[in-house]
């Protein structure tokens, strides 16, 4: 039965993301039962094709993202896909209405990545951050507001902001491993080879403004998704926070994490000052 082949699906979606982040996972499982499921499901679909690009080397990478293009293409049109992620995905996708472009512009940002490594103007860098992180946003945002398209106009440009100071955040944690291993350097007008602390400042203070930006739309989101948001609002944060106090060549040597233990002092913490109201 159909119904049967949705359900291993979703396990998939859901397993993608617990497998790959703890702390997206564990932000999603504060949002309401009612919306957490796509929101899996759009993890799934994204984690997928950013692994086909950065992850397997031994591979033909444009070959394999041709063949998941076309697939997603497919399971877009027919409503189905024997790929579970993408299976998963049309359904929200079809759910709540997401606009095609959307998941073009993203990869159109994953493609780049197969031959692009250098980033040299910010109408280059915003350009790649719209496609693989703010559509992302925007595409959750869908969900969080159930296809509300006057409630999605109204938090649009904050869930942009947030999008992109999340992706800022994993370039900057990201340093070492996209520079030396994938010879990719993002942050336009920086020297990255020599990383120093103004550098550092200018691109924190960049993220800064964009999760103020972003903060402003959580505060207005619905209830089955503002605490899920501001988990995951909350454990960025705190990641910005340590890699402003890390000296800027220590970044580049090193992934600077926030251990799992400071990851549920975060939520219990967030827990109390969301439910004591103190979240405005």
């Amino acid at each position: 039965m159909k119904e049967i082949f949705d359900n291993v699906s979703q396990i998939c979606s859901r397993k993608v993301t617990k497998l790959y982040s703890t702390s997206f996972s564990m932000a999603t499982k504060m949002l309401a039962p009612g919306i957490r499921q796509d929101i899996y499901n759009i993890y799934g679909f994204v984690r997928l094709a950013d692994e086909i690009v950065d992850s397997f080397h031994s591979y033909n990478k444009e070959e394999l993202f041709n063949k998941f293009e076309e697939d997603l293409h497919h399971a877009l049109e027919h409503k189905i896909s024997l790929n579970p992620i993408l299976n998963s995905f049309q359904h929200t996708v079809a759910n709540y209405n997401i606009d095609r472009h959307l998941i073009d512009s993203f990869m159109e940002s994953m493609r780049l990545d197969l031959s692009k490594s250098v980033y040299l103007t910010d109408e280059e860098f915003k350009k790649y951050i719209y496609g693989s992180a703010d559509v992302v946003g925007l595409m959750c945002l869908k969900v969080f507001v159930k296809g509300d398209r006057v409630k999605y106009e109204a938090l649009k440009e904050s869930a942009m902001h947030l999008g992109s100071a999340f992706q800022k955040v994993n370039f900057l944690r990201d340093l070492k491993a996209d520079y030396e291993t994938l010879n990719r350097s993002y942050f336009p007008n920086t020297n990255l080879s020599a990383l120093d602390e103004v550098s550092k400042k200018e691109i924190i203070n960049e993220i800064e403004t964009d999760f103020k930006k972003g903060y402003q739309g959580i505060l207005h989101l619905p209830t089955e998704a503002k605490f899920g948001v501001f988990i995951a609002y909350r454990y960025y944060r705190r990641l910005l926070k340590k890699l402003a106090k890390t000296p800027a060549m220590e970044i580049k040597n090193a992934r600077i994490r926030v251990p799992n233990y400071e990851k549920f002092g975060l939520l219990t913490r967030s827990y109390v000052k969301y439910h004591l109201n103190l979240v405005k």
